[in-house]
């Protein structure tokens, strides 16, 4: 599953290579997006900032309330149940990334390997979309997550047996206006080229120091 992306264009270059409006009051976000921090979404026509993971609320052994978790990833064969299924039907929303990165190695020495389709890897990697929903929230304000298949069939299977449904160009507009039955075909692996950028650098490297809590797939 996807705990880590990078994404460096601006606002307005995002909104530009995808038709959207730039929406008001700007985004702080890094290059490097993790589970609970900020990254930059297309939805309803816009470019917004989002919170990357829905609130996962939890209560501790005595019931007292925990410290929320970002669930950042969505199965596609868990889109209807109940956790996903209004922002699947409702909320879809394309996420603009140049790469994502799988850990791979033993534990406590993992390495970043970075993903990027079309067969260059960064920093040539040129922006794509990769299937997403999104909502409100009363602990994050709106936040979104990522929609994960199986990577069976891709260059992705040689990394990670799951990988982000990435969507052609021809598919987003599908993703974002049909109804859930057509959107949901378009959960599948990619089957194009896939740049894969095997690297040295630790897996927890750079990570920030303190994120709202450790990430979760429903």
């Amino acid at each position: 599953m996807c705990n880590l992306y990078r994404m460096t264009k601006p606002p307005s270059e995002v909104a530009a290579w995808f038709g959207a409006v730039e929406g008001a009051g700007g985004a702080n976000f890094a290059a490097e997006v993790y589970p609970g921090y900020t990254g930059l979404v297309v939805a309803d026509g816009a470019v917004r900032p989002m919170t990357w993971g829905f609130p996962l609320v939890l209560k501790g052994a005595k019931g007292q309330p925990l410290k929320p978790r970002p669930v950042n990833n969505a199965r596609e064969d868990k889109l209807t149940t109940g956790f996903w299924r209004h922002a699947f039907q409702h909320r879809r929303c394309l996420i603009p990334l140049e790469a994502w990165a799988e850990a791979e190695g033993p534990k406590g020495r993992m390495t970043r390997t970075w993903l990027s389709p079309g067969g260059l890897s960064l920093p040539d990697a040129p922006l794509f979309a990769v299937a997403g929903v999104w909502r409100p929230s009363d602990e994050w304000g709106d936040c979104y997550a990522m929609v994960m298949t199986a990577s069976a069939g891709s260059d992705a299977a040689a990394v990670h047996e799951r990988m982000p449904v990435l969507l052609a160009p021809a598919d987003q507009s599908r993703w974002l206006t049909t109804p859930p039955a057509e959107a949901h075909a378009l959960c599948r692996a990619w089957t194009g080229p896939l740049a894969i950028a095997r690297t040295a650098e630790p897996w927890s490297q750079r990570k920030p120091a303190a994120p709202p809590a450790g990430p979760v797939l429903l």
